[in-house]
């Protein structure tokens, strides 16, 4: 799993899971590029990202990511910086709770955008510097919920399903120029995000996890770290779920 001369590039890595990722590339050895639009968090996390390391690199780039024409800018300029890109995690991500019979149209149409069309953006935008390398290794970051479904959050667990059905495409699309696509979908993991979850619900979950406890972060980030790296030179189009247990 050493990630020594590969270059990442982490939406979402301002806070959360994103960070926990950022800072376990940085930790095996590869430079790092967060995208993002709160330039203080990203700071923070490219500063977090090259104490992980001593000569680690970390450059944070502010950019919607679910604009195109931003990524297409911004992976270009990643490319011009560190002179390849080798690895690429889809991690920008919301979640906005709504039965459907109360669903607003935008609400739809805003986690559409940021947790799927983004994550089109960013694949599309790096499939070409790896095809000309004819190697990388793409991760996007979907959901438990995408295969479970929940009530309450028919939106976001289309959006998170999408991604699995995106991850095995385009691992058919690109398995050809020596490009793997995998998805983990994480279950119950303590960032902000799920800190507003009622109580309750946290409880069943956590109960329901063989293991007994809620993730963290660090969970998930060396998973993707194996994604990217090459032991798992041999894995793409799959799902790794990782939730404690809950879906067993």
């Amino acid at each position: 799993m050493n990630l020594a001369g590969k270059t990442a590039l982490i939406t979402g890595g301002s806070r959360g899971i994103g960070r926990a990722i950022a800072i376990e590339f940085a930790r095996r050895g590869a430079d790092v590029a967060l995208v993002g639009r709160d330039v203080a968090a990203l700071r923070e996390s490219a500063e977090a990202c090259a104490n992980a390391r001593p000569g680690a690199t970390a450059e944070f780039f502010e950019g919607d990511v679910t604009d195109r024409a931003t990524m297409e800018r911004i992976v270009d300029e990643v490319v011009k910086r560190f002179g390849r890109l080798d690895c690429a995690v889809a991690n920008a991500g919301q979640s906005v709770d709504a039965l459907l019979l109360r669903l607003k149209p935008e609400t739809l149409d805003h986690l559409l955008e940021v947790n799927l069309k983004s994550a089109f953006h960013l694949c599309s935008a790096v499939a070409k510097p790896m095809m000309k390398q004819r190697a990388g290794a793409i991760v996007l970051m979907t959901s438990i919920v995408g295969m479970t479904g929940n009530p309450g959050q028919a939106a976001y667990a289309a959006s998170k399903a999408g991604l699995i059905g995106l991850s095995k495409s385009l691992a058919k699309e690109l398995g050809s120029r020596n490009i793997r696509v995998n998805a983990v979908a994480p279950g119950l993991i303590e960032t902000a995000m799920t800190e507003k979850m009622p109580v309750a619900a946290r409880e069943f979950l956590i109960k329901q996890a063989a293991l007994g406890r809620a993730g963290k972060p660090e969970d998930v980030s060396g998973v993707v770290a194996f994604l990217c790296s090459d032991a798992a030179g041999y894995i793409t189009g799959q799902t790794i779920v990782v939730d404690g247990g809950i879906l067993m």
